[in-house]
């Protein structure tokens, strides 16, 4: 028999030999492969180092992938688990190289190790360790959270321990403003899920987003019902909602439209919502919608509000990220290509606080505000109903009991003075060679003196009227004549110096009027602005900060009351301070900015 299967064989390679001559065809001859020279290389493409998992179950399964080649012929692919072999591979269809998977069951919680080696038929081995982490199942962070996606390397829902549905082929970033990833759109690709468990007269998302320009329009969270009328380009809103984001001057404004079953409402913010695309920032993005009320916000701040009457939820069944498709696509608003990452859907609506809060946790530390402009070092909106420094995320220190106006120049509000009452917040990092402030003030005559804005060492000699002008600055006002008249001391080390512009810097008082006022002190100039122009000019020696460990706001307490100068009764917005000396056509764009 085995004579007669060689006789076979031999005629069959004889035949295909023959064949490839009459076709033209070279015949087959083996090549030298060379000397072995490197050893076998290995890749891990998941778990990733540092992946966390978190699943309902106490056990779970891992789907380790890898893949292992060489110059030559492997010969063995091995995976320890915890140092413990799990696995072994030794057949290979391509004998140089090997992609596998390879799927664990027995995954408890805890940090585990995964090293994959594989060997050559020389004995030469290489390999690769992956170290990541089984959480136990998730535990909403926040009250009311009804679905969370990390897309920390996969699309899951920990809330409800579910896969969404996965249309087209999105990808992940490799980057993440939280965890491992975050969600990379692609084009004609999106999630969906099921609605269960969202749907009730309020509901919230909150997500980070890194802009991409192109599309010039994109859905990115949608819930909508069918469009029988129109289903090559649905576009039915009267009930769900749809936020999405459109062209606007190469901006990209983000709007929010929600059916109330009767009717639509929309809450575009105009300027206030655009972003600008392609400038590899994260920012953050949040609506809320409540039985009669809806708010749109990005970066912790209000954009646009108001009265609306009720959401209604007919014939909505799914959630679209990252899309308007399927039900939102009459106006192309079909897939985002940006990043995405930390979305959250609540059954409630939140608050600007609560949203913030997110954001300062999520962000380690900063609310998610980028600065506007070169050199800004601080900056308080008072639109957040808190007392809180957006480029820090630090909370001020309050003393007293300031509040807020219910109006502002910029925004929804402002910092509203009271009697004996006053902000104070650490010099750390604010304070250097160069100093500007800028904001926007409407001016109560009483009381008719108080100081502003100011950084000033301690008078242990005097106790309750301090007044010691040798280093750090003092900017405040004064009577004169029924006007307010505003000047700025600062101090050099050895003697204070004063920018008083007299009638230059008078402004009248309880006119119901916003005015702006800036000041910047350089090596060797101090400028006063007030509504742009220069109000009091001259040469400086350059600040000292000595002993100066604090700035306080809208009063000179406490270390600046020996001419009673304590607390401003007026209206103070859009505070901001920078490391440089601005110039006056610096601070007439700020104005022009927020006008």
């Amino acid at each position: 028999m085995k004579l007669i299967n060689k006789f076979f064989l031999f005629l069959l390679l004889t035949g295909l030999t023959l064949g490839c001559e009459r076709e033209g065809i070279d015949p087959i001859s083996p090549v030298d492969p060379g000397p072995d020279q490197e050893s076998p290389m290995v890749e891990i493409s998941y778990p990733l180092e540092g992946t966390v998992i978190q699943v309902l179950e106490a056990v779970t399964t891992v789907t380790i992938k890898f893949e292992a080649t060489d110059d030559i012929e492997l010969a063995e692919v091995v995976i320890d688990f915890d140092g413990a072999q799990i696995a072994s591979f030794k057949d290979f269809l391509d004998y140089r190289r090997y992609v596998g998977e390879y799927p664990y069951d027995q995954v408890a919680d805890g940090t585990h190790t995964i090293t994959v080696t594989g060997t050559d038929t020389n004995g030469k081995s290489g390999s690769a360790s992956v170290t990541f982490t089984k959480e136990p199942a998730y535990t909403p962070v926040y009250a009311g959270e009804v679905l969370y996606m990390p897309f920390d390397g996969d699309f899951i829902d920990l809330v409800n321990i579910r896969q969404p549905t996965v249309v087209g082929s999105p990808g992940f970033a490799g980057e993440s403003v939280v965890g491992l990833d975050a969600y990379k759109g692609a084009e004609g690709a999106y999630l969906t899920v099921p609605t269960d468990g969202m749907l009730g007269t309020e509901i919230s998302a909150v997500f980070w987003m890194k802009v991409n320009a192109t599309p010039d329009r994109a859905g990115i969270l949608v819930i909508g019902p069918p469009d029988a009328a129109n289903p090559d380009a649905p576009n039915n809103r009267t009930s769900g909602f749809r936020f999405f984001r459109e062209n606007a001057g190469g901006e990209q404004r983000f709007k929010l439209n929600i059916g109330t079953g009767a009717g639509e409402s929309w809450f575009d913010g105009g300027d206030a919502a655009d972003v600008i695309p392609d400038t590899d920032d994260w920012h953050h993005f949040a609506f809320t919608i409540s039985a009669d009320y809806a708010a749109v916000y990005i970066d912790g701040q209000v954009v646009k509000d108001g009265a609306f009457d009720g959401v209604d939820w007919t014939g909505c069944d799914i959630l679209s990220i990252m899309s308007g498709a399927p039900r939102f696509t009459g106006w192309s608003h079909l897939s985002d290509q940006s990043y995405m990452d930390e979305l959250r859907i609540f059954n409630r609506a939140l608050s600007q606080s609560e949203i913030q809060e997110i954001i300062v946790t999520e962000s380690g530390g900063s609310i998610g505000y980028t600065p506007k402009y070169d050199g800004e070092t601080f900056y308080l909106g008072f639109d957040n109903g808190e007392f809180q420094e957006m480029v820090s995320g630090q909370m001020m220190t309050v003393v007293g009991s300031p509040g807020f106006a219910g109006e502002g120049k910029v925004g929804g509000n402002a910092y509203a003075g009271a009697t004996d009452s006053y902000l104070t917040f650490p010099l750390d990092g604010l304070a250097g060679n160069e100093f500007s402030a800028a904001f926007w003030m409407k001016i109560n005559a009483m009381p008719d003196r108080a100081g502003i804005l100011v950084v000033g060492p301690p008078d242990p000699d005097n106790p309750g009227a301090e007044n010691v002008r040798t280093s750090g600055f003092r900017f405040f006002r004064e009577n004169a004549g029924g006007l307010q008249r505003f000047k700025l001391n600062a101090g050099n080390g050895t003697a204070d110096s004063w920018f008083d512009g007299g009638t230059n810097a008078d402004v009248e008082p309880d006119t119901g009027e916003w005015d702006h006022f800036a000041f910047t002190i350089s090596g060797s100039e101090c400028v006063v602005y007030i509504n742009g122009e220069v109000a009091a000019q001259g040469a400086f020696d350059g600040i000292d900060w000595t002993d100066c460990d604090m700035i306080s706001i809208m009063s000179g307490a406490p270390h600046f009351t020996g001419w009673s100068h304590f607390s401003d009764l007026s209206y103070m917005d859009e505070l901001r301070l920078f490391n440089k000396a601005l110039t006056q056509e610096e601070v007439n764009q700020i104005i022009a900015d927020e006008m």
